[in-house]
């Protein structure tokens, strides 16, 4: 099995130059990299999942 790495906002945020706040809308927006509730108050994001996102919005 291969380690996945989950990511939070706050890593995310820095990757994509984006704010917390601004994850969280997208998240609410159904919009933005796919992401799992680890807990009901916890998202986190694959990593692969976000390198996925940002290949997919890549020209």
């Amino acid at each position: 099995m291969t380690d996945i790495q989950l990511l939070t906002p706050k890593q995310v945020g820095q990757i994509l130059g984006v704010t917390q706040s601004t994850l969280c809308r997208l998240r609410q927006e159904g919009k933005g990299p796919r992401f799992v509730w680890v807990t009901d108050h916890t998202p986190r994001y694959r990593e692969d999942e976000l390198l996925a996102y940002i290949e997919e919005r890549t020209s």
